[in-house]
């Protein structure tokens, strides 16, 4: 081996570590981020198909005839007048 690989070997294994825990803090980052994105493209997609099945649902009316219910009201009413 040439002087130049020799001191290019010892130069990379002197900072072996360094190389090591950067490439592991970059791996680390890279998958904290790709969860990150993914935990908020499955919330989004959920919250709007919920949004969606929301407004695709009839909505129930509920009608009820009062008119009896005001006659014995106003009866009531008027016989207290009395």
């Amino acid at each position: 081996m040439s002087q130049a690989k020799v001191d290019k070997r010892k130069q990379e294994k002197s900072t072996r570590k360094e190389t090591i825990a950067k490439e592991k803090r970059k791996s680390m980052l890279t998958k904290i981020c790709v969860g990150a994105v993914g935990i908020v493209l499955v919330g989004w997609i959920g919250i709007s198909t919920v949004d969606a099945v929301k407004d695709s649902r009839p909505v129930k009316k509920i009608y009820c005839e009062t008119k009896e219910l005001d006659n014995y009201l106003n009866d009531l009413y008027y016989e207290d007048l009395d």
